[in-house]
């Protein structure tokens, strides 16, 4: 019924060349209904980094969607930091970093950014959400045409995973994964941690699956550059780490998931058209 490829943390300035060219030719043999990539483009956030980014991401097959990252902060630039942090990223990618969403008759995708330019203490590479941004994304999610895979997409983890290398800590994490699941979110897919996994959020029905992509840069944690293959049908949702082995890409770890049944009918499902045009009327 569909396939999404899932990208993260390229790390350009850091990136796995032989990877990411691979990854590009086998985005071409395997042609998506989306490419998504979730965050952490750059490594410092510099012009050159940047631009490599955008080249790269241009080549990917559309239609494509794409999210910040905390390292898509410049990171030498307090002011832009502070006043500007996602404009570098904005301009290269073409995507904006807030209400970002991608609709079709098979699958909607809406971004939270859990990146910040600065924030109240000393790590800041650990994720912060936003509840009146995740209840904005939460009710457009909830509208998305009937038998529609529903993707929430952010940088950062909500819920910790456990055996990942490194911890998200993102504040308000589990009151926002509640809220998705209970919004009917199919998948909330993330990077941030450089390893694959797929598993079920023990909130709400246990139907909504936290689902984290490897990387294609050098900056790898125990595991080797990879990406995500997401195919769904109207009754299961399959994740299958695709991982370098050295000379190509092959399948690495896969996870067959149950799907949530949507309950809702066509003829009185909430229309994504009509929310669509609230949500523009209020900005």
């Amino acid at each position: 019924m569909g396939r999404i490829l899932q990208f993260s943390d390229v790390h350009f300035g850091r990136e796995h060349k032989h990877a990411c060219a691979a990854a590009l030719e086998y985005a071409h043999a395997n042609l998506p209904d989306l490419v998504l990539i979730t965050g952490d483009i750059t490594q410092q956030g510099l012009p050159d980094e940047f631009e490599a980014a955008g080249r790269w991401i241009n080549q990917m097959p559309a239609p494509r969607f794409v999210i910040v990252g905390n390292h898509d902060v410049p990171y030498w630039s307090l002011f832009a930091r502070l006043f500007a942090p996602w404009k570098a990223f904005e301009r290269a990618t073409g995507h904006p970093a807030h209400d970002h969403q991608f609709l079709s008759p098979t699958v909607m995708v809406r971004g939270v950014v859990t990146a910040r330019g600065w924030q109240a203490r000393a790590n800041w590479s650990k994720g912060v959400i936003d509840l009146m941004q995740t209840r904005k994304a939460a009710e457009a999610l909830r509208q998305a045409p009937v038998g529609a895979l529903r993707i929430l997409a952010c940088h950062h983890p909500l819920v910790e995973m456990i055996g990942t290398p490194m911890t998200g800590d993102v504040k308000r994490g589990d009151a926002a994964a509640l809220i998705f699941a209970e919004a009917g979110v199919d998948i909330i897919a993330t990077g941030h941690v450089h390893v694959p996994f797929a598993l079920p959020i023990s909130l709400g029905d246990h139907c909504s699956y936290a689902v984290g992509c490897g990387t294609l840069s050098h900056r790898e944690r125990g595991a080797p550059p990879s990406f995500n293959q997401i195919e769904w049908d109207a009754l299961h949702i399959t994740v299958t780490a695709i991982a370098w082995d050295g000379e190509r890409f092959g399948p690495s770890q896969t996870w067959k998931l149950p799907r949530r049944q949507d309950t809702r009918k066509t003829a009185t499902a909430p229309d994504p058209n009509v929310a669509g045009e609230k949500e523009k009327a209020a900005v």
